[in-house]
């Protein structure tokens, strides 16, 4: 089995109620940021990562993605692209 060279997750988010086209906004700007939209159900936010390594894809959920005003709770699967 190859090791794959990417790191990539989905990562579902909950955030306040009418702060999902703002938040969008912000996350568009971290360029790890692959996909983002908005969703109607349980989640607010769909957004896809993809990075390096794994180090860099928690570092960046954990200190910008969770930091970002308004991010009620997050939700990280790791995939293989």
């Amino acid at each position: 089995m190859k090791v794959r060279d990417t790191a990539v997750a989905i990562v579902l988010m909950t955030t306040e109620p009418g702060k999902e086209v703002e938040i969008i906004d912000q996350v568009k700007s971290i360029k790890e940021v692959k996909e983002a939209m908005v969703l109607f159900g349980e989640f607010d936010i769909f957004l896809k990562l993809e990075c390096p390594d794994y180090g860099l894809l928690s570092s960046i959920v954990v200190n910008k993605i969770r930091n970002i005003d308004g991010v009620e709770t997050t939700t990280t699967m790791t995939a293989t692209p």
